[in-house]
């Protein structure tokens, strides 16, 4: 095991990594930015170092102060966290090449992984279903149309590098598609500085359903069964939950089996999330693959009770998954909501600024996970997310219940949130059924169509 490890992030990210280490008898080493020098992650830390200024390109992104930060702190290893450089291949094939273990995947799995128009071959390698669209990367007008044509409108561009909904286009017809092509491949260019695109059918109305898979260095491949992330804007989910609501139990277990079967041919090793749209009729297609801890993966954590950052780290170090598939079984229902520092009602626009009161729920099922702190002032240089609130009850219904109860109690001033919007979808009756899908909140909430 690890004796030393820096973790090469912020925020709540960070601090959740800190008890995870502290719980394993494993000391700390942050980094942090100059506007981060107070953080509440940085006090936690055994050791701590200034890597810069606040822009995360003059910190957080600039590899060669985190590998002198580790080697100043004599660490073993580094644990990248989401978001920042914990999907950047080079990043991991740096770290080992300084003899600091990644604890992350292979690099090479990862590069294949994150190019999607590869990771599309991998799966279909692997007998995993991708949507109908381009084998490659789209050449010409040309081509797109025929494609288009062949498979038939709607048809959605997308980029190869990259996510969040960037380089992302629908085109309905001939010259939608033109004039999409065209801005999706510019818009990748300045995001990703790679301006590949593909196509893929439109699936309309689908949910997004990913799985989370643990795999360690002696050939064992798991999954904790699924999450339903359909809640969401833009592409940013805004709730996620597990088990995903009306999708049968035999459904269930055949795209877990999918997202093994995908992780097996990758030769991916430690945590990961295989992302997957499904249709109206409970067909699923395999989207991407997240080659990191996600957000949302206390979910995972609360159905299972199994500690994801401790099996990362395990992993890293070269220990053997003790648990079996067999052994792992879903208990309950756990639902994740996202507290931003957003104004919904003026297209999500972040909200920076001091969080002047704070006052956060308790109770039986109720999971708060957090770096801030009533005082804490929300920084316009990173993610506006204020806190993971997350419920685990018997049942979805309690689970929602539970979800309404906290939110009500949920006080945060200084600061607008998301709060509001999430108490509105929590009582929508699409969301009570259980019938979300991926438009659903622009569709149903206008103000959030902006």
């Amino acid at each position: 095991m690890f004796e030393r490890i820096l973790i090469a992030n912020r925020g709540e990210i960070a601090l959740r990594i800190i008890r995870a280490c502290r719980e394993l008898g494993i000391e700390t080493v942050a980094v942090y930015s100059e506007a981060d020098r107070d953080a509440i992650y940085v006090q936690q830390a055994d050791e701590a170092y200034c890597i810069g200024k606040a822009p995360s390109s003059e910190s957080y992104l600039m590899i060669n102060r985190i590998i002198s930060a580790a080697e100043i702190g004599n660490v073993q290893a580094i644990h990248p966290g989401y978001g920042f450089l914990a999907e950047n291949a080079h990043f991991a094939e740096v770290c080992r090449d300084c003899k600091i273990e990644f604890i992350g995947p292979p690099h090479e799995a990862m590069a294949q992984l994150g190019d999607k128009v590869s990771a599309r071959e991998i799966a279909r390698n692997a007998k995993v279903n991708c949507v109908p669209g381009t084998e490659g990367l789209i050449q010409n007008e040309d081509e797109a149309i025929k494609v288009a044509n062949e498979i038939g409108y709607p048809v959605l561009i997308k980029a190869t590098a990259g996510g969040g909904g960037k380089g992302m286009r629908v085109a309905r017809n001939d010259i939608s598609l033109k004039a999409g092509l065209k801005a999706a491949a510019n818009e990748a260019e300045k995001a990703f500085n790679n301006a590949g695109v593909y196509l893929e059918k439109f699936i309309e109305k689908p949910r997004h359903v990913e799985v989370q898979i643990l795999a360690d260095n002696h050939g064992k491949v798991l999954h904790l069964w699924e999450r339903d992330c359909s809640t969401q804007r833009k592409h940013q989910k805004l709730i996620e939950e597990s088990p995903a609501p009306n999708l049968p139990l035999a459904v269930r277990e055949d795209i877990c089996k999918a997202a093994v079967r995908l992780i097996k041919e990758a030769k991916y090793t430690n945590a990961g999330t295989v992302e997957f749209i499904v249709d109206q009729d409970h067909n699923f297609y395999f989207i991407e693959v997240n080659a990191r801890i996600q957000v949302e993966h206390p979910v995972s954590e609360l159905v299972t009770g199994i500690d994801l950052i401790q099996s990362q780290i395990r992993v890293a170090a070269g220990e053997k998954l003790e648990m079996t598939q067999k052994s792992i079984t879903a208990h309950g229902s756990a639902i994740e909501v996202r507290i931003n520092a957003e104004d919904p009602e003026n297209n999500f626009r972040g909200c920076p600024g001091k969080i002047t009161k704070l006052r956060v729920p308790g109770g039986l099922g109720v999971r708060w996970d957090s770096h801030v702190h009533e005082g804490y002032t929300i920084s316009p240089y990173y993610d506006s997310m204020i806190g993971k609130l997350i419920i685990h009850r018997n049942t979805r219904e309690e689970s929602i219940a539970t979800l309404k109860r906290a939110l009500s109690e949920f006080t945060v001033e200084g600061v607008k949130t998301t709060i509001p919007l999430l108490q509105e979808i929590l009582r929508h009756s699409a969301f009570v059924e259980g019938k979300m899908d991926t438009t659903l909140v622009e569709r149903t909430f206008t103000d959030s169509e902006s």
